[in-house]
């Protein structure tokens, strides 16, 4: 809600302030689904209620797991190429995030622009595959993030699967 107040009818404005708190807020979501993924680990190393139960097990994993892809596809959509502003009115020549209509001349559309869709899909692939599919991170910031959310998501996966099948056992 405070990103739509600072800028009601479309985010196209270029202010640094914000940017400064469109970054931090999504840096605590983030952070917030790294947190529930600790939480989510004790409770399944010191028995936790919910890890009795496959199904409740499972619900609890799946929406750690959801906000994670969800969090990081935000912090993907913030950073990338300066964030949706900076993208709206041009796109640098060398992207910290390279699509497949960047890397492939004949996919190219007039003026593409990748849009929230395109990041969130980025979330998901990398939180399943645990690694790039078809967008390739350049910069070293893509890198790291990436490599992050692939942690999260192995131990999230590793752990819930591993477990509810036991309690199911």
């Amino acid at each position: 809600m405070a990103l739509i107040s600072g800028d009601p009818l479309r985010i196209s404005r270029r202010s640094t302030a914000l940017r400064a708190v469109s970054i931090a807020l999504v840096t605590v979501l983030a952070c917030g689904a790294i947190w529930s993924t600790v939480r989510l680990i004790d409770d399944l190393i010191h028995g936790g209620t919910e890890t009795n139960s496959a199904s409740a097990l499972l619900l609890a994993g799946g929406s750690v797991w959801s906000s994670t892809v969800l969090a990081f596809s935000l912090l993907y959509f913030e950073l990338d190429s300066g964030g949706p502003a900076a993208r709206a009115h041009h796109m640098p020549p060398t992207p910290a995030l390279a699509f497949p209509q960047q890397l492939s001349p004949e996919l190219n559309a007039l003026h593409w622009r990748p849009r929230y869709i395109d990041y969130l899909y980025l979330g998901f692939t990398n939180s399943t595959a645990l690694s790039p599919t078809d967008v390739m991170p350049l910069a070293p910031w893509a890198k790291c993030v990436m490599t992050l959310q692939s942690i999260v998501s192995l131990v999230i996966l590793g752990l819930v699967i591993a477990r509810a099948v036991n309690v199911l056992a």
